[in-house]
Parts: structure tokens; sequence; C-alpha cells
């Protein structure tokens, strides 16, 4: 896509530190990290939503993320890791080219997540789990 700063840094057009690359992904450091060491692994074909990223390609991203994660822990003495994929903006996605964030986590880093905790009324948790299984039935079945 011609304005897309992540597509932009695959062709080489802007600069990025490079911690990975391969012909399908390709990871390099955040400029504004959560913590140091906090990379971002991109598909190498622009895809704004990780429902069009090819499972080859989905699946290289998060392997290669916990490969990275991995890496970050016992190079830069971190005690854990998460891996995070924003799809939409509504989830917090900025630039609008799918990408999985691995942050290095320390005990006491002093970063939170901040996540909310809603109860199920009774009977509301199956009744969810019903239409989305059926519907994830009917997405697979195309």
């Amino acid at each position: 896509m011609g304005n897309c700063i992540f597509c932009k840094i695959v062709a080489g057009e802007i600069p990025a530190v490079k911690i990975y690359e391969d012909e399908l992904v390709l990871a390099f450091l955040d400029i504004g990290p959560i913590n140091f060491g906090h990379t971002l692994v991109i598909p190498k074909e622009h895809h704004e939503s990780s429902s069009t990223i090819p499972e080859a390609t989905a699946g290289r991203m998060f392997h290669i993320g916990s490969r990275i994660g991995i890496a970050l822990r016992r190079e830069l003495d971190y005690d854990a890791f998460n891996l995070h994929l924003a799809d939409g903006t509504a989830a917090g996605q900025v630039v609008p080219h799918a990408h999985l964030h691995v942050v290095p986590r320390g005990v006491e880093d002093g970063f939170h997540w901040n996540w909310r905790q809603l109860n199920y009324q009774e009977g509301q948790a199956a009744e969810i789990a019903a239409k989305v299984a059926k519907r994830l039935g009917s997405a697979l079945e195309k």
C-alpha cells in the first residue's frame, strides 16, 4: 500500500532497526517502546486485519514473536513477555497494517494493561459460546 508506513519499512524506504526477516515476516524495534526491546512482527504483505493474513504467515508471525520474546528475556534479563495484536481502531490499532507486539516485561516495570473484568449472567456464557461456535463453523466451511 502506497501510504502505509510499515509497507515503506518493508520496501526499505523508511529505516527501521531490524531484529529478524524472512520471506513472510519482518520484525523490528518499536520506535515508542513500552519497555526497551519492544518489537513489532509484521507480515511483509499488506494486511490491515489479522483476518486476511494467510495462515502460514500468521503462524510465522506468532512463532517468530515467541522466539523474539524468549531472546528478549534471556539477553535483556526480562522476566516475561506479552504478545499483543490489536485488530481495528476500537481495539487500539493505530497503524492500519496488522502487527504483533512483542513486549518484554519485568516484574516491577510499572506497565499495566488495565483490563476490566465483567461477570456473565446465568446462561449468558453458554449462549455467547454457541453463537460464536456456529459463526465460526460456517466461516471455516467457506
